[in-house]
């Protein structure tokens, strides 16, 4: 069985489409689309389940699920979460980085001050947040920074073996 963090939420499974067993799908990859790229799909828990066939449907997606066969199958796997197995997404090579890679990763500015650690990732429209929690003895009395996270501009490096982001912040605002 694999571990909670060997995995990552791609979609979820929305209503039935129809009789016939085939659902509505709630993508969250970068192209809606993108999802279909990955299989197996685990649903429930480590139960694995492929995608027989899948079209767009106005502005939304359904597909077909194998074992799925009926509006009531349909139904029992409703909001179920897609999920697949980190080993399953692209490698980013050295450049790229997950937002699930940031996810507890030290921030250093480029004076060497320690900010804290990263608590949380996510987009506010513009650009990547990185949410971070500052250390108890934050000698500005900051509780948590928001830093956006824009390379050349405020991220200089990810060192990723190291889990360190050097940033250029300042450590007072």
């Amino acid at each position: 069985m694999s571990q909670a963090s060997d995995k990552v939420v791609v979609g979820k499974i929305g209503a039935p489409y129809g009789v016939k067993g085939w659902v509505k799908i709630n993508s969250y990859t970068e192209t809606p689309d993108g999802i279909f790229d990955y299989a197996p799909w685990l649903l429930s828990g480590d139960k694995e389940y492929h995608v027989d066939q899948w079209r767009f449907h106005g502005k939304s997606m359904v597909a077909k699920i194998q074992g799925v066969e009926t509006r009531d199958d349909a139904e029992r796997i409703k909001n179920l979460d897609i999920t697949i197995l980190t080993s399953q997404l692209p490698d980013l090579g050295d450049e790229g980085v997950y937002w699930r890679e940031l996810t507890g990763m030290k921030v250093m500015t480029t004076e060497g001050y320690d900010l804290g650690v990263v608590r949380e990732v996510f987009n506010n429209g513009a650009n990547d947040v990185i949410q971070v929690k500052a250390n108890l003895n934050d000698a500005y009395g900051q509780k948590e920074r928001l830093l956006p996270f824009v390379f050349d501009e405020v991220v200089h490096t990810v060192d990723k073996e190291q889990k360190v982001i050097t940033v250029d912040w300042d450590p007072g605002f």
